[in-house]
């Protein structure tokens, strides 16, 4: 059997693609089990899902250091504590610098087909721009906002009556299921990663560039 992946799943909020992540570990044939969850404040729901699982749960906020940089170093530490073969930003609401990139390969996602409508406000920007579709993007983040390597994409279609929340909602079922398709195939099948090219599948047991 091969190595089970370690993933930490980094929240901000309610933790909904960390259930699905932790859902999909339960079936051992997965490939990957949720070895920690860090978070940038208490007190959210994505910490309770954790706990409710067993899992181990860290936080770091921003505001309990002089600099951005200091908490980033902060989190790195407290990642590479858990030895994770892949970390997943599941709804974190902070940008990471390059300490807490080198402590392990970082999977983000987005909800829109990158390099279009980057940033924060992705699906508001997808309608104002009346876009006919949109979608979500998994990426390997880099020093960038919305940059790193693509892994994959699916489109979403806009529909006439789409207002930002109902777009999004849709978007995000997608999301979660395309993440934990990912996670378990990268995990399962190994990947590489040439210049802004990662397949998939070529080799087992982790990230080359």
């Amino acid at each position: 059997m091969s190595k089970v992946g370690r993933l930490v799943v980094l929240v901000s909020g309610s933790g909904t693609n960390l259930q699905a992540l932790l859902d999909a570990s339960a079936d051992p044939s997965y490939g990957a089990r949720v070895v920690a969850v860090g978070a940038d404040r208490e007190g959210i729901e994505g910490l309770v899902r954790a706990s409710k699982a067993g899992i181990p749960t860290f936080v770091e906020k921003v505001d309990d250091y002089a600099t951005r940089a200091e908490w980033d170093v902060a989190v790195a530490a407290r990642i590479s504590a858990y030895a994770p073969d892949l970390v997943v930003s599941a709804g974190f609401m902070k940008i990471l610098g390059k300490p807490t990139l080198q402590a392990a390969p970082l999977l983000n996602t987005h909800p829109a087909l990158l390099p279009s409508f980057p940033g924060a406000h992705g699906v508001r920007d997808a309608l104002a721009h009346g876009v006919k579709v949109t979608g979500c993007t998994v990426m390997l983040a880099d020093e960038g906002v919305d940059t790193g390597p693509i892994v994959a994409q699916e489109a979403v279609p806009v529909l006439p009556d789409d207002d930002e929340a109902v777009l999004h909602e849709r978007i995000k079922t997608v999301e979660r299921r395309l993440l934990v398709e990912i996670v378990g195939r990268m995990a399962r099948e190994g990947w590489t990663v040439s210049g802004r090219s990662v397949r998939i599948g070529n080799h087992t047991g982790g990230e080359s560039t």
